[in-house]
């Protein structure tokens, strides 16, 4: 087997491997039972994304790809600091919310 044919082939069982996480991702996003879950999800997504982008590039020898894989990377990793913060804002309104309402008199 020469180098061309094998670098297609792991190009194609790449690209397979990375549309099967794609579609389990998706899944697990749209059936996770919290908020959470489906941040790690999208999280995934974009981890998925990257590997994407990085195959591509290996295919067609074109490394400015990875560039767009750096920049993908980074706004993915804000995107996810932003999600945690809104989880742990929204966490603390609601034991805050519970709190008030247990102090609060009957009457």
């Amino acid at each position: 087997m020469s180098g061309t044919a094998f670098l297609n082939l792991t190009v194609t069982i790449s690209l397979g491997i990375l549309s099967l996480a794609f579609v389990l991702t998706i899944v697990r996003i749209l059936r996770g039972p919290t908020l959470p879950d489906r941040i790690l999800g999208l999280d995934m997504l974009v981890s998925i994304g990257i590997g994407y982008i990085c195959v591509i590039a290996i295919k067609t020898s074109f490394f400015l790809y990875l560039d767009v894989a750096i920049s993908l990377g980074l706004v993915g990793f804000l995107a996810t600091v932003a999600f945690a913060r809104y989880v742990l804002h929204r966490g603390a309104q609601a034991s805050e919310g519970s709190s008030d309402l247990e102090e609060k008199p009957n009457g």
